[in-house]
């Protein structure tokens, strides 16, 4: 077989333009941000200019043609400049250069082992404590360097002489310094149309341009002495624990900032996902032609991977592209880095360091308690280095996950009417809630009837021990304890002796949260294990709800404001109390396992069916299609009857829904549900005699004449059958179930009478469904519809 040249060269010239198009002018703008960032990291570092223009390059070109991301910018990351540096004052910069290149070669082995996933474990707490961590030290250290002075050996001496500096008088070297950040922090405020020049550079451009017109004496530099004195990578000489640990920490390091800027990339465009082990590979060939050439350690970097997103960039071209204008810089206009006062770039690092200070992160980890965390690591990378800082950061992360993992909630409290007790356990039971659980315990007095809810997802065999000596303690004292399981059965597995696993079991819904409230558990008076009615048994007497069964509900006044909690079942006047117990229940039991969905679609609601059927109380839409919140859009009447277009009487409400459901939810499906032994139906064939004291309800039973109309004719014709004309058979032949079904077909008739319904269903962008629900049975059949039912009549 041939192949298609054709095609093969429109494809070829597609991706060209779309490189010329998207990514060439993207590469441009990161280009222009990247090059006063390396030059400033390298400065923080301690390391030669070249070696920021070096990395950059190779974390371009290396890291952004093999990698595992289409839009990820690598290069030299402001993260790793204090492990940098405290590398470079320890061992001298070309034997950092080796540690860069052998922590390359690690991140190859771990990208080929596939490893990439295991540093999405690391807390994100963790992660931005550390960035922030980072930052603050960045900042602190380059300060003095705007400030005229020297970078002290800490942060904590930085910290301290700062007073000192700031009031030393420094002359026209601060006022340069200051004037970069001045143009930094106005530059966002500036109309987007002026902001086509990033920041860093108009910064710069700045500074330098206003340092040599008004011939300020500041301090230069000069990339082309760095350039000229490239020298191989040296073996560092030293303690080899000391050497394998820096090689595993810039590794890790580089790596983990690289994978988490992967996935948050990946958040910012629509195109292919990220492979993160190949990513992986790459930072790691990366660093081992960085480290090779005497550039600095490479990573991904979120500053200018959001930057080439935004500049519009659709492949990796836009990387490998922003790397070559970086070397050609380097090359043919590195001379004019000497303009750039030093100053200027110790301000871009201030500046810099303070951003990667995010205060949203605060607000994303309050809301999961891992603030803690976050503080810690950063108090910790300040005061006392990068890895000491990250480790206590991980420690405290692991310290409260163990603590969440163990949590349990054990409350014992009297019913109202004193002569029971209600105790319930929520979480893991483990042996660390043993101490809580037996104080609890213990305060009930003996012979009390107790009524105790397991609500865990794990138990321990300490946890078991406890509870069951317990128990077995209290009912020889005369006490009764009726245990209800709402979790798993983890009391009833470890008493029957079966294994018990050692993981968690995900939650479930609440037993037979189905059942009508007749045939709902129900204590007994005597505190023995509650049971259920089953269908066909008499219900137990009484209203099965025991004093006190609606504490705890909460109260709203008629505006919607909160007003305490309900007390007492008489403060509810009128009130039916199986109603209020079952918002009890729902309370405690479903509302925790359905909130996380709730809270997602709160402001919105997407429903791909409008859902027609009875308002019968024994049809519930959601239980009969095994369907959740934001699926139906539900319609109840008496009669699931949708009125035709034009009828009378009229009726808005079954339009309107249709209406909003096609037009402003864009609904796939309209399903017309009936069921066995409609009552509305019953009345239709009983010619209204039931309906002459209920005038409104005779009217509405006028819409279904038409399905009155549509039986007679099939059943004198023979038509009907034992299906009537449904094309089903379940042995339910009578006239009224016959004509249950055939008001289905005709309510899906009368909606095409509806322009809008009509065309949609014409032009395939919507179904007509119908459903009859066999109530004895419990069975759902889809209906048939004849070939007269295929246009509206």
């Amino acid at each position: 077989m041939g192949t298609d040249t054709k095609s093969d060269a429109k494809t070829t010239v597609s991706v060209i333009a779309s490189v010329l198009r998207h990514d060439l002018p993207a590469s441009l703008v990161v280009f222009l941000v990247a090059v006063p960032l390396s030059l400033g990291i390298a400065v923080a570092s301690g390391a030669p200019l070249a070696a920021g223009l070096i990395a950059g390059v190779v974390g371009a070109v290396v890291a952004g043609s093999l990698g595992g991301s289409a839009v990820q910018v690598s290069g030299p990351a402001a993260g790793l400049a204090l492990v940098v540096a405290e590398l470079v004052s320890r061992y001298g910069w070309r034997a950092t250069c080796m540690i860069t290149l052998l922590a390359g070669a690690l991140q190859v082995v771990l990208g080929v082992f596939r490893v990439a996933r295991a540093a999405l474990a690391a807390s994100p707490a963790v992660v931005h404590g550390m960035l922030a961590g980072v930052g603050v030290a960045i900042a602190l250290s380059q300060l003095h360097v705007v400030l005229g002075g020297s970078p002290q050996a800490s942060a904590v001496e930085n910290l301290s002489q700062l007073p000192r500096q700031i009031a030393d008088n420094h002359g026209p070297a601060v006022l340069t310094g200051l004037l970069t950040i001045a143009v930094l922090a106005a530059w966002t405020r500036l109309p987007q149309r002026l902001r086509v020049v990033p920041a860093p550079l108009a910064a710069l451009l700045t500074a330098a341009a206003t340092a040599w017109v008004l011939d300020w004496d500041v301090t230069r530099v000069d990339l082309s002495a760095s350039l000229g004195e490239w020298s191989a990578p040296l073996w560092p000489q030293g303690d080899w624990h000391g050497i394998v640990a820096a090689v595993v920490l810039v590794a890790l390091l580089a790596g983990v900032e690289s994978l988490l800027c992967s996935v948050a990339t990946d958040k910012l465009h629509d195109g292919p996902r990220a492979n993160l082990d190949r990513e992986l590979t790459a930072q790691g060939a990366a660093n081992v032609v960085s480290g090779a050439l005497g550039g600095l350690p490479v990573a991904g970097v979120i500053v200018r991977s959001t930057t080439n997103v935004r500049a519009g960039a659709r492949s990796r071209w836009s990387t490998i592209l922003h790397g070559l204008w970086i070397l050609l810089f380097a090359v043919g206009l590195g001379w004019t880095i000497a303009f750039i006062p030093m100053e200027s770039l110790a301000a871009l690092l201030v500046f810099t360091g303070v951003q990667m200070v995010n205060v949203g992160h605060l607000r994303n980890l309050r809301g999961h308690g891992e603030v803690p965390v976050y503080l810690v690591t950063l108090a910790g990378v300040v005061l006392l280095g990068l890895a000491e800082g990250v480790l206590f950061g991980l420690g405290l992360a692991a310290l409260l996950a163990l603590r969440r993992l163990a949590w349990v909630r054990v409350s014992a409290r009297p019913e109202p009417c004193g002569r029971r007790w209600h105790v319930l356990i929520d979480g893991s039971l483990t042996f660390l809630g043993v101490p809580r659980l037996t104080a609890e315990l213990r305060a009930i007095p003996a012979g009390a009837a107790v009524d105790l809810d397991l609500n865990i997802d794990f138990m321990d065999n300490a946890a078991f021990e406890a509870l069951h000596a317990w128990r077995q303690e209290h009912e020889r004292g005369g006490g009764t304890v009726s245990i209800d399981e709402i979790h798993d059965e983890w009391y009833a597995m470890a008493a029957s002796g079966a294994h018990m696993f050692p993981a968690k079991t995900p939650p479930r819904a609440p037993d037979r949260w189905w059942l009508p409230w007749s045939h709902r558990r129900r204590r007994h008076s005597t505190g023995s294990v509650p049971v259920a009615a089953l269908p066909g048994q008499a219900p137990q007497s009484g209203a099965g709800l025991p004093a006190g069964a609606l504490t705890g509900l909460p109260v709203v006044t008629p505006s919607g404001l909160p007003a305490g909690t309900l007390t007492d079942p008489a403060a509810e006047t009128g009130a039916v109390p199986d109603l209020l117990a079952g918002a009890r229940e729902f309370h405690h039991r479903t509302a925790p396992l359905i909130r996380p969905v709730l809270h997602g679609m709160a402001r919105r609601q997407q429903p791909s069916h409008l859902f027609i059927t009875c308002a019968d109380s024994r049809i519930v839409p959601n239980l009969i299609t095994a369907s959740g919140p934001g699926d139906l859009f539900t319609v109840r009447n008496i009669g699931n009857l949708v009125p035709r277009r034009g009828a009378l009487p009229s009726d808005d409400s079954v339009t309107a829904a249709i209406e909003y459901a096609t037009h402003e939810l864009g609904v796939r499906t309209i399903t017309v549900c009936g069921h066995s032994g409609c009552g509305a139906m019953a009345a239709l064939l009983g010619g209204g005699e039931g309906t002459r004291e209920l005038p409104s309800l005779g009217r509405w039973l006028r819409h279904g004449n038409h399905s009155l109309a549509r039986f007679i004719a099939t059943d004198g014709d023979g038509g009907g059958g034992d299906d009537g004309g449904s094309g089903h058979r379940d042995g339910n032949g009578g006239p009224l179930d016959r004509l249950c079904r055939l008001n289905v077909i005709q309510q899906l008739e009368n909606l095409r009478t509806h322009p809008r319904v009509d065309r949609l269903v014409r032009t395939g962008r919507l179904e007509l469904v119908g459903l009859y629900f066999d109530i004895a049975a419990a069975r759902v059949h889809v209906l048939d519809r004849p070939p007269a039912a295929l246009a509206p009549r």
